[in-house]
């Protein structure tokens, strides 16, 4: 578990080991409810035993699905419902994921009984329209209870639906997602169109599990024939890429570094954060890739000549969002300026991630201007340390702890223990890699 507070100061004598990163917090959601409604048993290996990854696992098991050993380690074996999952006795506790509740929303508005979704705070604050209009459109009856319009708790009345052919507004691969998955549960073909590419990773494991689906030659257009029925089949989840992203920055700006991550997976539609920080002049070698299912690899970084500033073009935001905040700590130490915009959806997170990385940003003495769809940040000035909220923010803590690995004097952070609905074990890793 992560601490409340946590304080860091310039390493100077560099960062230095090799760690295995927890396991890709996508990937293991979407795990937990594909083996949940399989038929028969498989085994799990590396799952993100988060709490945002621990929510999805648990809603499952109220639905019906098993795990051996209940108190899931990494490693368990997952039992199926064979697509009948019983109706909870309660209701559902998402806690802190918006992944969590938007992809489950796809399965429980297709089931033949009626669930409540609720979550912490901040998950009640963002936004789930984006999922409840395409779902309605295939006859699904959600409404969203919360205090801001349009926001969790949802009551759902599962009922049988109608295939649709759906335009993502947006690109969002948990809309694109939950509308899958809401198909695989109803009669005939639905499609979705998305504007961008985004994370595939729900078409990666249809194919895993076997499950028809059909994708363009651009990747643009997915569709999947429903109703499916499919046999459970083991899994190794590869460690999380958004997770591995504070290191590369991390050893890219901080002296005499060097950095070796294992087996991060290195899907095309999401390691962004490798092609821009190489564009800004990281030195990050891959090596013993894997290839078969979700590529992955182990990912070597050493500490940058000199990072420069870099313009993140639109189409790479959907597959950078995440790492945006400890992108922009990189852009603090880079000579030049680095402009992020295109990047409205930043408002929407755990946080509203461009108020939060630009306030921590400017308290650390970084030159940096906000819009409503991003922020520029002039780098090459000498940061300082301060002390920072990290607005109960996960990866806004992380990333400002990354900075100050770099900066003068000592950075703390505040309300970190949120670290641990993404990285558990995260202040052990830090420590083994300064020591």
């Amino acid at each position: 578990m992560s601490s409340d507070t946590i304080t860091t100061r310039r390493a100077t004598g560099g960062l230095h080991g090799t760690i295995t990163v927890p396991g890709d917090k996508s990937i293991s959601h979407r795990v937990a409810i594909l083996g949940a409604l399989a038929e028969g048993s498989m085994q799990v290996n590396n799952y993100l035993c988060s709490e945002d990854c621990l929510n999805t696992l648990r809603a499952m098991q109220q639905l019906g699905a098993e795990v051996t050993p209940g108190d899931c380690p990494q490693n368990f074996t997952l039992t199926g419902t064979a697509m009948a999952p019983a109706a909870p006795a309660k209701d559902i506790d998402c806690g802190n994921s918006g992944t969590g509740m938007r992809l489950m929303a796809g399965i429980m508005a297709a089931l033949p009984f009626s669930s409540r979704m609720f979550g912490d705070p901040s998950l009640c604050s963002r936004p789930m329209k984006r999922i409840i209009d395409p779902l309605s459109q295939m006859g699904a009856d959600i409404e969203a209870c919360g205090e801001k319009p349009g926001c969790a708790p949802l009551q759902i009345k599962g009922r049988t639906l109608t295939p649709i052919h759906y335009e993502l507004p947006m690109a969002s691969a948990q809309v694109k997602s939950a509308v899958l998955l809401a198909g695989m549960l109803t009669a005939g073909t639905t499609s979705v169109h998305q504007p961008a590419i985004t994370r595939d990773h729900t078409e990666k494991l249809f194919n895993h599990f076997g499950i028809p689906c059909t994708v363009s030659e651009d990747g643009l257009d997915i569709a999947i024939n429903g109703p499916v029925h499919y046999r459970a089949q083991d899994i190794t989840i590869p460690g999380d890429i958004s997770s591995a992203a504070f290191w590369l920055v991390a050893a890219s700006i901080v002296p005499n570094s060097e950095i070796t991550l294992r087996q991060v997976g290195l899907n095309p539609t999401r390691d962004a954060i490798i092609t821009v920080l190489r564009r800004m002049g990281a030195d990050i070698t891959i090596s013993h890739v894997h290839n078969s299912g979700e590529p992955y690899g182990d990912i070597t970084v050493r500490t940058a000549d000199q990072l420069t500033g870099t313009v993140i073009l639109k189409h790479e935001i959907p597959n950078l969002i995440d790492e945006i905040p400890v992108l922009a700590v990189a852009a603090a130490f880079a000579n030049g300026s680095t402009s992020i915009r295109n990047a409205a959806e930043l408002r929407v997170k755990e946080s509203d991630r461009i108020t939060t990385t630009v306030n921590n940003l400017r308290a650390m003495g970084a030159n940096v201007e906000d819009f409503e769809d991003g922020l520029v940040i002039t780098g090459g000035q000498p940061l300082h340390g301060a002390v920072m909220d990290s607005y109960h923010d996960h990866r806004i803590a992380m990333a400002f702890l990354m900075a100050g690995l770099h900066a003068d004097g000592e950075t703390t952070l505040l309300n970190c223990t949120n670290i641990n609905t993404s990285y558990p074990g995260f202040e052990e890793h830090l420590r083994e890699l300064i020591s």
